[in-house]
């Protein structure tokens, strides 16, 4: 990457949100369709929401729903390594990965140029009201990673792991100018009037923080839409289910705003990125410099007694 020049460190770099229904089929084809919008747009880096061949299951455990998981490779690999290959850009796909039998991972893959180049497992899991991804999910066992691509060197993270600043930290450190996060939040219907506003406010001030922190770009897409999960008998196991809030976003290394998507819209974002912003960032804010690393030893402890 260091020998690129100007024009070359300026990345379209796309994102899509969108609904989710019941069907995997249905879903794969509309995010191929989505991806292939953004590449016509001229991305060269298109990240998917979290999970997108499926509705988030996760608002309640049940054993039924380990179907929907896939192998990689798999077909939503297949179908999005044929895509990378045809319009020569890389595609993170979020996807319910099947390891092994009794062993799942709520995983990216990352596709550059039509082959995957690597995966990344989603580290932290939570464990919320309608929020169950411990019953599905192993905590990912690869680590914080980062991956130079033909564009940029990128890194990924899970939703849940937007809420760690150690995360960021630790996959910018391996000199990640991006960072994504493909995410699937929203509100409980019956407290948004509540705590809607804090709560949305909350989740993209982390994620600029993240920016800002470390230099780099954010980007965050999420999906969109209520979505009510059925029971074996064919009623809903919670009437109200989960409004997805949408409103994905870019954001620039200093922390403001580039682009945030609809509450209720699907939608195709593609930005150019100039990626020469970041040099400008960690050495016009030279957190990465100053940083205490003979100091911070105690980080790696649960809780630091007094």
């Amino acid at each position: 990457m260091a020998n690129q020049n100007k024009s070359d460190r300026i990345v379209p770099v796309g994102i899509t949100q969108m609904t989710c229904a019941e069907d995997p089929a249905v879903n794969r084809k509309k995010q191929a369709a989505l991806i292939e919008q953004a590449a016509k747009k001229g991305a060269k880096i298109i990240c998917t929401q979290e999970m997108f061949a499926s509705q988030y299951f996760c608002q309640v455990e049940d054993h039924r729903f380990f179907k929907l998981a896939e192998t990689i490779p798999g077909p939503s690999t297949d179908l999005f390594c044929k895509i990378s290959k045809k319009y020569g850009c890389t595609i993170i796909a979020s996807l319910f990965e099947k390891r092994a039998a009794g062993l799942y991972h709520n995983t990216a893959a990352i596709i550059d140029q039509g082959q995957v180049l690597g995966i990344y497992r989603k580290m932290h899991i939570p464990d919320d009201p309608l929020y169950y991804e411990k019953f599905y999910f192993t905590p990912g066992d690869t680590g914080f990673k980062a991956w130079d691509t033909k564009y940029a060197k990128i890194g990924t993270l899970i939703c849940w792991d937007q809420w760690y600043p150690e995360a960021a930290r630790l996959t910018a450190l391996q000199g990640a100018e991006i960072l994504f996060y493909p995410t699937a939040i929203g509100w409980h219907p019956h407290e948004k009037e509540l705590y809607g506003t804090a709560q949305h406010e909350s989740w993209e001030i982390i994620q600029r923080s993240h920016a800002v922190a470390n230099g780099c770009y954010v980007c965050s897409p999420n999906r969109i839409g209520i979505e009510k999960i059925r029971d074996e008998m064919g009623g809903y196991v919670n009437d109200a289910g989960i409004q997805f809030w949408g409103q994905s976003f870019m954001t620039e290394p200093s922390g403001q705003i580039i682009y945030r998507a609809s509450i209720d819209k699907e939608e195709v974002i593609v930005n150019p990125l100039d990626l020469e912003k970041v040099e400008f960032a960690r050495t016009h804010w030279p957190f990465l410099r100053d940083r205490r690393i003979d100091s911070y030893g105690d980080l790696t402890k649960r809780f630091i007694e007094t």
